[in-house]
């Protein structure tokens, strides 16, 4: 993920590159290889489930941990990279040497607007909103947009609906909800004080690498816990086996689920957001606008005011509705760009 798309050379040039690196590694005399004094093992591939800034927590092929160290050059990596590594003498100690290719990205902004990677090979994004603290439309819209543009599929869940008392607050919710599944999002209704809906959520998570993203206090931390019960216990084993003792809540961490998937958790990847964006790719998030984009008679229509603009025409035969279209306004003037 980038502030802008790369073109086909570059995105050529990219994988060469690691292309490259992975077969200089593949080329080492390994064997012959020493690591203080301790000849390195052979190559194989590894699964990043944690970094710890000088030490990677790699998982072998047989679910073993290993603590590992990078190999100079090595970009910044992330749980769910996938790698190849070697072992240094003991079982548990060993080298990241090359990096495979990354299916996706999920990055952040720093506090200098560089983007930051957080996770790697996610498979779906878990848009948490909730009625306390009060949703807003425009975030989740901001989240499925930033999704949207990763190239990873999203999915939303409107958890701590036992808080609905309100008849009016019931049916406003459920017309803002209705609004995603019109457009062929999932929305998942759930709660884990009243256990509602989280069979319907493991559903989802089967079989796939997520994440789940969200304001503060919509409940994603208690949607881990409860589809992770022995997530503490998991994690004092896991450390006491690596030699890196427990992790801290800041790392993001890769979670293996009992029935096939995983999580990849924090909190730097629960408040990850949309990042600097133009308003033609603002545009391209909206995926119910797609069909529209390019059809406007003027190249640089704002679909604000212009004559010919498909997407208002859209909007008047029904096909996208007034208030994603307000959404997308507003995002562009929270952008500062034209549109």
């Amino acid at each position: 993920m980038s502030k802008r798309k790369l073109t086909r050379q570059q995105a050529w040039r990219i994988e060469k590159i690691q292309d490259e690196r992975r077969q200089r590694a593949q080329r080492k005399a390994v064997d012959l290889e020493q690591c203080n004094g301790e000849p390195l093992g052979p190559e194989q591939e590894g699964l990043v489930i944690a970094n710890y800034g000088a030490a990677l927590e790699v998982e072998d092929a047989d679910g073993g941990l290993h603590r590992c160290r990078l190999r100079q050059n090595l970009e910044l990596l992330v749980p769910g990279d996938r790698v190849i590594w070697q072992g240094i003498g003991q079982e548990t100690a060993g080298v990241v040497v090359a990096l495979l290719p990354r299916r996706t990205l999920l990055a952040r902004p720093d506090a200098l607007g560089a983007l930051r990677p957080l996770a790697a090979n996610i498979d779906q994004i878990l848009v948490v909103a909730a009625p306390r603290p009060a949703y807003s439309t425009d975030l989740i819209d901001q989240y499925l947009v930033a999704a949207e543009s990763t190239g990873i599929s999203p999915l939303i869940v409107f958890n701590k609906v036992d808080l609905i008392t309100d008849a009016a607050e019931r049916e406003q919710i459920e017309r803002d909800l209705q609004r995603y599944r019109r457009i062929g999002y999932q929305v998942i209704r759930a709660s884990t004080l009243a256990q509602h809906g989280l069979d319907e959520v493991v559903a989802a998570l089967h079989g796939k690498s997520s994440v789940f993203v969200g304001q503060s206090g919509v409940g994603k931390s208690s949607l881990v816990h409860a589809l992770l019960p022995q997530q503490e216990i998991k994690v004092g084993a896991l450390g006491e086996r690596s030699g890196l003792g427990r992790h801290t809540t800041s790392a993001a961490r890769y979670y293996a689920l009992p029935g096939g998937g995983a999580i990849i958790d924090s909190p730097g990847v629960r408040e990850f957001s949309l990042w600097h964006m133009a308003a033609t790719e603002l545009a391209h998030g909206f995926i119910e606008f797609q069909p529209y984009l390019g059809n406007c008679r003027f190249r640089d229509c704002s679909h604000r005011h212009e004559p010919g603009c498909a997407l208002r025409q859209a909007v008047r035969d029904g096909a996208i509705t007034a208030e994603r279209l307000d959404s997308f306004h507003r995002m562009v003037d929270e952008e500062g760009g034209p549109g």
